[in-house]
């Protein structure tokens, strides 16, 4: 239903949209106690495959999802697991000069401690 559809995408947006799908449903739920899980999965991927949002494959965690769909990679502390974005200006351009291959698309995730975790003595 387009209402789940848009509830969905109102909630990825508020959370300046690097929610896990589990997250997405709990917020969801709060909003419209009707919606079943399976059908936040099942928006999620169709909102995914139709471009609207990216997501985000994260090792040893689950997925997040993205509401910047522009090419970016993502900045995602070890300690706190913030997550944060930043580009690279002309990655793909020069990605396919190294390569000599089209390169369509990319999924950078740069992992680091961050500053609050380090004056905080985690790292």
């Amino acid at each position: 239903m387009a209402k789940y559809r848009d509830l969905i995408l109102e909630i990825i947006k508020a959370s300046s949209g690097h929610m896990t799908a589990e997250a997405i449903y709990l917020e969801a739920k709060k909003l419209q106690p009707s919606i079943a899980v399976g059908t936040v999965y099942r928006n999620l991927r169709l909102m995914t495959e139709a471009g609207e949002i990216k997501r985000v494959v994260m090792a040893n965690s689950p997925d997040i999802f993205d509401i910047s769909t522009h090419p970016h990679a993502h900045l995602i502390c070890q300690k706190c697991h913030t997550i944060a974005d930043f580009s690279i200006s002309n990655l793909e351009e020069h990605l396919q000069k190294l390569t000599g291959l089209e390169i369509l698309g990319y999924d950078l995730n740069v992992r680091y401690i961050c500053n609050i975790c380090k004056k905080k003595g985690i790292g």
